[in-house]
């Protein structure tokens, strides 16, 4: 029978229930004249760019012909040979905000805020003696908007010169009495995220003020994290809280918010000691939309696939242990999807052929039931084979070295459990093929009886740096009547 490998990322709050890891995997639909629905492939890997400083990458921003990164305590410019110079300096550790007016880029950096001018390159403090600070920045109609921090008060610039504040161009966000958190504009309308609601403004052209609010564009759902409000797949997702709670992720859907988590990843997020220092970036690969959600206290990375309305988990390994993703910023720039390292001062780009983090090992895991949903009669089991169905002969070529190349001869790990997903067996190591032996049957046999609560689940793994695909697992197993 086919054992249900495919789908998604799904750990219960009892993993007796559900314990369906997915990490560095995604899966990728197949509307038609596929071998299954669906199979699962394996995340890029990262390819070497540049390294700016010590680190860490705090953000990316792209426009004209050169992309611009804040590391550690300064902002650098990056042609497209990815060669870097030092424009100036950032104060700070944490993330920053970026968006430009085409000539300016304005960086927001909490009580800080920075002008660099493409035309003149000049890069300087924002001095303005009315700029409070701005936590986060947008680009409408010619005027920088940003947020103050520790207010309800969202201000704009001078049109086309972010270096000029005037004393009368804020407004607040009065709709609830929450501070607000975060703004971002998309569709020329200003988002503004407060600690328990949200509401949205447009360009009236009003005299005084030019902004205004939207009637009826009001949600009770505000914001738990400012960097985790990001654009995609024509809309804005975000990390919520609100007066009854908090952490779940939501879309917009026109001016209402659609819960896009899932039980099980909540569950996961509410257990964070801190979700305030969320972090966010999206991306679009081979028609996939990710939304891709760091939380640094936790030391996890989340990610949702507009494409499948999935979730799956993005890691590092290290020391044995999975870890956050590289990843903590990111921009599309020449040509490729760049992003930005939260460890150091690298950048490097998203590489579907690259099966490892610059280098490092890149570890992919899945877990899932043996038995399809619902048909289970807590019997024991003989469980005598299982065949992975997936493509073979990928190692690489090591033909040519004196010594063994990783990955030219590819291994896959299984191990089980039976009692739900709480204790685990030895690894069992079964070869994906050599290069070139594209009919190498993955397969284990005497796999045994299931015993304790009649339930297994099955974890497969690997570390080898070669292409993973899975259509399907295929399970000979044989019940009793015990």
């Amino acid at each position: 029978m086919q054992t249900p490998i495919l789908g998604s990322a799904y750990v219960a709050r009892s993993v007796n229930a559900a314990d369906n890891r997915m990490i560095n995997m995604y899966p990728e639909a197949v509307p038609e004249g596929g071998k299954q629905p669906a199979f699962l492939q394996r995340a890029p890997g990262l390819s070497y760019l540049a390294t700016m400083g010590a680190g860490p990458v705090r953000g990316l921003w792209q426009f004209g012909s050169y992309g611009y990164a804040v590391s550690g305590t300064s902002l650098y410019k990056i042609d497209t040979d990815f060669n870097v110079v030092s424009k100036g300096t950032v104060a700070g550790t944490g993330p920053v905000s970026m968006v430009d007016n085409g000539t300016q880029l304005f960086i927001a950096a909490g009580a800080n805020g920075y002008i660099y001018n493409a035309g003149t390159d000049v890069f300087a403090q924002i001095t303005d003696v009315d700029f409070a600070g701005a936590v986060t920045v947008g680009f409408l109609d010619g005027y920088f908007v940003y947020n103050q921090p520790n207010s309800q008060k969202f201000w704009v610039t001078s049109l086309y010169d972010g270096t000029s504040v005037d004393p009368l161009d804020f407004a607040s966000a009065e709709g609830s009495p929450d501070n607000l958190v975060s703004l971002i504009v998309d569709h020329r309308e200003v988002w503004l995220f407060g600690q328990n609601s949200t509401e949205v403004w447009y360009d009236a052209g009003l005299p005084d003020f030019p902004l205004s609010r939207i009637q009826g564009a009001f949600i009770e759902i505000g914001c738990a994290a400012p960097f985790s409000v990001a654009k995609l797949d024509n809309g804005v997702f975000w990390l919520s809280s609100d007066a009854r709670g908090r952490g779940m992720v939501y879309r917009s859907n026109g001016y209402a918010g659609v819960r896009i988590s899932t039980h099980s990843v909540e569950w996961q997020i509410q257990q964070y000691e801190d979700i305030s220092d969320a972090v966010a970036y999206t991306y679009q690969q081979d028609g996939h939309a990710f939304y891709v959600l760091n939380f640094p206290s936790a030391d996890i990375t989340w990610v949702y696939d507009v494409a499948t309305q999935a979730w799956h988990q993005r890691a590092g390994w290290l020391n044995n242990a999975y870890t956050r993703h590289r990843g903590n910023c990111q921009m599309a720039f020449n040509g490729q999807i760049v992003i930005g390292d939260y460890l150091g001062g690298q950048i490097y780009a998203y590489d579907p052929t690259v099966y490892t983090e610059a280098g490092s090992i890149q570890k992919w895991l899945r877990s899932w039931r043996a038995l399809p949903t619902g048909t289970n009669n807590l019997r024991r089991s003989t469980q005598h084979t299982l065949q992975l169905d997936c493509e073979s002969g990928v190692g690489l070529d090591g033909s040519s070295d004196t010594v063994t190349v990783q990955g030219s001869d590819p291994q896959v790990m299984l191990r089980w459990s039976d009692d739900g997903g709480h204790t685990w067996s030895s690894e069992h190591w079964r070869s994906m093929g050599k290069l070139g032996e594209t009919g190498r049957r993955v397969i284990w046999r005497r796999l045994g009886m299931t015993m304790k609560l009649r339930d297994r689940v099955y974890e497969i793994s690997g570390t080898d740096p070669v292409k993973i695909a899975i259509m399907g697992a295929e399970l000979i197993v044989a019940p009793t009547n015990a």
